[in-house]
């Protein structure tokens, strides 16, 4: 297929488009380059150098032989994408190009109205061009777990079916966001639920838990096609967080009382999930929604798991609670439903000490590159 991935430079658009042009795909990618220039402004940048996207396409065709084209713009802009689904015909889309951060989303007014404009408009864009001119593509949208927030009841997989005064209907599961970053992948479910509705859209909503690893099968050989690694508070997941902590010997940062828990997946495993989701497409006229990770894990958990690898490094690796900088519940009930990808062909990656161990392995190389300023800024909710 013809597959665009926007948001193509990011921590998960370009292990996809390495993925999917490595299984037969013909892939473009479009970023323009606002987590670099975030992070930037933020003095928070990787704990490595990332070839720009141009660069990236020309070392991936050097090592596999297969192409990647490249636009760089802002899908803000209506003639950008215009243009861009003019020259390269998708069949399908992959919506990564968000504003990826919670914590960024809540550090001030001004990171908040970006959020706000480059996450809701980009998304509306998206729909108004497979209208205008690929009606019949797939649209795959990358959300996110925390848009059902903690609800003390199970989460099933994007839709409830109630009972009420002796009648049933199907409504989309209850959303309860706990940032504005995760509000506005709700308003994303909600304009592509109601263009589904009047346009008959085909779309793919993956409700993704937080991502951890580096490592693909694209990429394992050679160390200049790893995605970005961060290991801050805005835009690092948490446990690539720990790993870096581990091996700078700065405390392990546990919010308030660690019982906060997620589900999370290997890159390989998002990999993998968008993969079966493309090849498997919505019918037309259809919101499928699948819950996307593996595996659930409280804080506390993730903490204990990297300190005992840690300590085989002799990392002398420390856990310590702080108080917790988010508004959230720190001991709650988490049991959400996860079948749809499985059944689909899913074969998960595991958390396993061998993974951790690689991890940390790849991060001492790079000891030198951490910087301590980056690590906790102390971004408050409230």
């Amino acid at each position: 297929m013809n597959v665009l991935i926007l948001g193509g430079d990011g921590y998960l658009g370009w292990p996809t488009a390495m993925n999917l042009t490595a299984n037969g795909h013909t892939v473009a990618v479009v970023d323009n380059y606002l987590r670099r220039n975030v992070c930037r402004e933020e003095d928070v940048e990787p704990l490595f150098d990332v070839p720009n996207l141009h660069e990236r396409t020309r070392l991936w065709k050097e090592t596999s032989g297969y192409n990647v084209q490249v636009f760089i713009g802002d899908l803000r802009q209506w003639d950008f994408v215009a243009d861009v689904f003019g020259q390269f015909v998708p069949d399908a889309i992959i919506h990564y190009a968000e504003q990826p951060s919670a914590p960024y989303s809540m550090l001030n007014r001004r990171a908040a109205t970006l959020t706000l404009s480059n996450n809701i408009e980009v998304t509306a864009n998206v729909i108004f061009a497979v209208r205008e001119f690929v009606p019949e593509a797939h649209i795959i949208k990358i959300g996110t777990m925390g848009e059902y927030g903690t609800p003390d009841i199970d989460i099933e997989e994007g839709w409830l079916d109630i009972e009420h005064k002796g009648r049933r209907s199907r409504f989309l599961y209850p959303r309860q966001a706990g940032s504005l970053y995760h509000t506005t992948k709700v308003m994303d479910t909600d304009l592509l639920w109601f263009y589904v509705r009047m346009w008959d859209l085909r779309v793919t909503d993956l409700m993704q838990g937080p991502v951890y690893g580096l490592f693909t099968d694209e990429n394992e050989k050679d160390s200049r096609l790893l995605p970005f690694f961060n290991y801050d508070e805005l835009f690092g997941t948490v446990l690539n967080r720990f790993i870096v902590q581990a091996v700078d010997g700065y405390p392990l940062t546990v919010y308030g009382k660690g019982g906060q828990t997620r589900g999370y997946l290997d890159i390989r495993d998002t990999l993998q999930c968008v993969r079966l989701s493309l090849e498997n497409p919505s019918k037309a006229g259809e919101l499928r929604i699948f819950n996307q990770f593996v595996e659930t894990f409280s804080v506390n958990q993730l903490a204990e798991k990297v300190q005992q690898v840690g300590n085989q490094f002799n990392l002398n690796v420390e856990i310590r609670s702080i108080e917790n900088p988010r508004k959230e519940a720190e001991d709650h009930y988490y049991n959400p439903v996860h079948t749809g990808l499985l059944e689909l062909g899913l074969k998960p990656h595991y958390l396993t000490d061998d993974v951790i161990s690689q991890m940390l392995e790849t991060v001492i190389k790079y000891k030198d590159n951490i910087k301590k300023t980056s690590i906790f800024r102390g971004v408050k909710w409230k």
